[in-house]
């Protein structure tokens, strides 16, 4: 469970038409193939809050409402972001800048996918 402050929620789902009593709780899962997610998704009569977007920390995310018109947020896993980032040729300690974390946090990351650093 996540609880954010109205103005950073507004922010995160770019709108300030927040309704309470359904669009203002979301269930958030984490995804470790998101590409494959999204895709699937897409084959589902879904209506969106936003379409697939990228937080500032690089994080992935899509957010949908459920039958019951709650929010569902599906974020890529945040291991594989660390992987994505070195993938693409970032060193850790650029990767630690553009998710704003410890480069250590990146390290065990890459450590916990068996993926070597250095």
């Amino acid at each position: 469970m996540a609880l954010q402050t109205l103005e950073t929620y507004k922010r995160f789902i770019n709108t300030d038409n927040i309704s309470f009593g359904g669009n203002n709780f979301e269930l958030y899962f984490e995804e470790d193939d998101f590409d494959k997610f999204a895709d699937n998704l897409k084959k589902y009569d879904v209506e969106y809050v936003h379409p697939v977007k990228e937080h500032s920390w690089g994080q992935r995310v899509v957010r949908f409402y459920d039958p019951d018109r709650y929010i569902i947020e599906v974020g890529e896993n945040m291991k594989e972001v660390c992987k994505r980032f070195i993938d693409c040729g970032m060193t850790p300690e650029q990767a630690a800048e553009r998710m704003d974390v410890p480069v250590e946090y990146i390290n065990e990351c890459m450590q916990q996918k068996g993926i070597p650093i250095g």
